[in-house]
């Protein structure tokens, strides 16, 4: 079975920090870009973070841009998107998802440009 799982979420005070992690079975991240989302209440699916097939190419959304860093191990078939400088507007569900097509993130935030999608991780920062 092809699937992505999410973990690492939970509740952290603002300011705080957390690692999420994006781990593949039945099929090897060497080939996709992974990207990472995130949904409030309310809100639209909107990209967080990109990182190519290589490693070599990242992307941000700006509202995460000095605060959030991807990064991808290979060898045990994992993205992480370590999170610093946590604020309360972070505050959402976040996925992870896998694009074959452009594995250099030039599609980024295309929702419809990802094979496939995680199950997602509640992330809630609050006081």
């Amino acid at each position: 079975q092809l699937q992505l799982v999410e973990s690492g979420g939970g509740l952290v005070q603002p300011g705080g920090s957390l690692r999420l992690s994006c781990a593949a079975s039945g099929f090897t991240l060497d080939y996709y870009a992974i990207g990472w989302f995130r949904q409030a209440p309310g809100k639209e699916r909107e990209g967080v973070s990109c990182i190519s097939s290589s490693g070599g190419r990242t992307n941000y959304g700006d509202s995460v841009k000095g605060r959030f860093t991807i990064s991808r191990d290979n060898a045990k078939n994992t993205v992480y998107l370590q999170m610093n400088s946590l604020k309360p507007e972070d505050t959402a569900v976040y996925y992870c998802a896998a694009d074959g097509l452009s594995p250099d993130c030039s599609a980024f935030v295309r929702l419809d440009e990802y094979d496939f999608w995680g199950q997602g991780t509640q992330v809630t920062i609050s006081s």
